[in-house]
């Protein structure tokens, strides 16, 4: 009742016409070999641990001669892009408090040392002003780029962006990675002409 019935006409059955692959089927010692080759890489270990080791450090070499020189094409992708060029410029040509911050923080620690009591509550003072103006700096940074940084660059990868601004705004000028394109006032930085 439910067997398949066979086709009434046996019809011969012909086979495509196989293309040769061009060599004989290795044997499974040979094709074991070769696997053991490829995941084993070469014979010593030590010489590739001693190659990846130096294309790493020819890598971390030429990163860190893009980022000091600003050189675009080949800065790491935190910094590279039309998008954080344009934050960095930015926050370059701007003051910002956070530049600041490094300095007093030096000046507290050295002074903290000084026991009169009239320069404790001078250092205390100054020390939460430097604090409130920090904080109030980088709030009114985050919501200029939140505003502009989408305004400018609809279409590009925006992420990051913004706290990349607020952290480079904490770093003191001269200490900048990629170095600064933009004095604080807005001006382009002339380059150094290189010593003779």
């Amino acid at each position: 009742m439910f067997r398949r019935s066979k086709p009434e006409t046996d019809a011969p059955v012909t086979e495509a016409p196989s293309e040769g692959k061009g060599a004989p089927t290795p044997t499974r010692k040979e094709a074991e070999a070769a696997r053991k080759a490829r995941v084993q890489g070469t014979a010593d270990p030590r010489a590739d641990r001693k190659t990846r080791r130096e294309s790493e450090r020819k890598a971390r070499y030429e990163a860190r001669m893009a980022l000091q020189s600003g050189d675009e094409r080949k800065l790491p992708p935190r910094d590279a892009g039309p998008v954080k060029s344009w934050v960095r410029d930015y926050v370059d040509g701007r003051r910002s408090a956070g530049e600041l911050f490094i300095p007093v923080a030096l000046v507290v620690l050295i002074a903290g040392f000084v026991r009169l009591q009239w320069v404790q509550v001078g250092l205390l003072w100054l020390w939460s002003v430097m604090l409130i103006g920090v904080v109030a700096d980088s709030v009114y940074l985050w919501w200029r780029l939140r505003t502009r940084v989408p305004e400018l660059f609809p279409d590009e990868d925006r992420r990051g962006a913004v706290s990349y601004g607020i952290l480079r705004s904490l770093q003191i000028r001269k200490l900048r990675l990629p170095p600064p394109k933009v004095k604080a006032n807005g001006r382009p930085v002339v380059p150094k002409k290189p010593r003779t």
